[in-house]
């Protein structure tokens, strides 16, 4: 027994030597190819570079953001300061009308609005923006409690009445307005513009020539005309042209329609009618128009806070044109 064991012992000698010059290349063998390698990880598209807006992609310096609920009823026409606003959103409210959220930062107008209630859906909406200003007329008293609790600077008629104003020239409630400058020195904890997930840079390949994009809620329309002359989309609102008082058309150099799941909410208003709740965390589709042109667009937002990109089908991040972004919160087909 003893034996056998011993005379095994060369062959195991001879295996280790094989190995040692297979090693070292002098015993040949078949090539058994690179080693596997790891699989590409899909790539973003970097920040916004120092010294540039992370909300229009121009220059800017850092500055504090002021985010303002905007009236939108026809008697709340023409708007005040919304030229001036680095972002625009579109959201649905009750009766199927709708209210803009416009964000400042880049710049301040010396008046802005008409001024009017937030909602539940600004919450969650303004989170990617860390602690902003929120500067509203009111909210139903059961909301009051989740605005409080959230990461937003309130600035109200009651917190800051020397920010706001009445118009003389509008009946109530389409009358109020907002100055900007002192919104901000009454809420001087806010934070800075930072990055949201935009990106901005020169148009994607592809995309469909348009001349116009109609959106349609319930009880309100928006069309996007393209105009060569602005470089721009101008702006109309139940088929009349939107103006600001103080500096024109409105005409934002992106327009995003994202789609969104829009469902009722457990707040209703004074007439109760429920308030609608725009999904904004989550994924879905959209359409980017810019450069007089279309772009069918993948959303995605995983969590509050976490940042909205926007890309294209296949993947690759898609670019805005730097500038003014109106996003319409629309509703998912």
């Amino acid at each position: 027994m003893t034996g056998e064991r011993g005379a095994r012992r060369p062959g195991r000698v001879l295996t280790a030597l094989l190995c040692a010059l297979t090693a070292a290349g002098l015993y040949g063998c078949s090539d058994p190819g690179p080693p596997p390698q790891p699989r590409p990880t899909p790539t973003t598209a970097p920040a916004t570079p120092t010294g540039l807006s992370p909300f229009t992609g121009l220059p800017a310096k850092p500055a504090p953001v002021l985010t303002v609920k905007i009236d939108n009823v026809p008697a709340a026409r023409p708007h005040t300061g919304l030229g001036a606003a680095d972002l625009v959103y579109v959201e649905q409210v009750e009766g199927g009308v709708t209210r803009l959220l416009a964000v400042y930062s880049s710049h301040l107008p010396d008046l802005t609005g008409p001024v009017r209630s937030a909602r539940e859906s600004d919450i969650a909406l303004l989170a990617d923006y860390g602690r902003p200003v929120l500067a509203y007329s009111g909210a139903q008293s059961a909301l009051t409690p989740l605005l409080r609790a959230a990461p937003l600077d309130l600035v109200t008629e009651t917190t800051a009445p020397r920010a706001f104003l009445r118009s003389p020239d509008r009946p109530a409630p389409h009358n109020l307005y907002l100055r900007p400058d002192r919104a901000l020195a009454a809420a001087p904890r806010a934070d800075d513009a930072r990055d949201i997930g935009l990106r901005f840079g020169p148009a994607p390949p592809g995309g469909t020539p348009v001349t116009t994009s109609t959106v349609r809620y319930p009880a309100a329309r928006y069309a996007f005309t393209w105009s060569a002359a602005d470089h721009a989309w101008r702006v109309a609102m139940d088929g009349r042209e939107a103006r600001a008082t103080d500096t024109g058309p409105l005409a934002p150099k992106t327009v995003v329609v994202q789609h969104v799941m829009i469902r009722p909410s457990r707040f209703h208003d004074r007439f109760g009618s429920v308030s609608p709740y725009s999904e904004t965390v989550g994924s879905g589709t959209a359409l980017v128009l810019r450069d007089g042109r279309a772009h069918e667009a993948r959303w995605s937002r995983p969590s509050a806070g976490s940042g909205t990109t926007f890309t294209t089908p296949a993947g690759a991040p898609l670019p805005f044109a730097p500038g003014q972004t109106w996003i319409v919160l629309a509703p998912r087909a």
